[in-house]
């Protein structure tokens, strides 16, 4: 099992950008696959980006392909979701979460399912 603390949400202007950062302990960082979702108020909880153990694969959700870019630093245990060009439809809970490190990522870094260990959440509110 992984720790996660998210960190860097805020309240923001349309068109404005925020930083977000997921601190891992517990287990070797490099040892897991990384994902952000979001949830908004009456919504489901909906993939946004992950990211391979390695940093060499990256995968988007269309709504924030081009806005929005994962990175990972497995040194500092950490891994980021820098967000620009935001919109007030990007208001929502951000959470962080890890899946051990397997063959079916390619596949599954989608699916909240797979994802063992979550983060508590930050909250982003974009304003109009």
């Amino acid at each position: 099992q992984v720790q996660l603390e998210e960190s860097g949400g805020g309240l923001v202007q349309a068109g404005g950008s925020l930083r977000l950062s997921c601190a891992a302990s517990g287990r070797t960082f490099s040892g897991y696959n990384m994902g952000w979702f979001r949830q908004a108020p009456g919504k489901e909880r909906e993939f946004v980006t992950g990211i391979s153990w390695s940093g060499g694969n990256a995968y988007y959700a269309d709504s924030v392909k081009g806005r929005f870019t994962i990175s990972r630093d497995n040194a500092k245990n950490t891994v980021y979701l820098q967000m620009n060009s935001l919109k007030p439809e990007d208001t929502a809970v951000y959470y962080c979460a890890a899946v051990p490190r397997g063959a079916y990522f390619y596949r599954d870094y989608n699916k909240r399912s797979a994802y063992k260990d979550w983060g508590q959440g930050t909250q982003v509110t974009v304003s109009s």
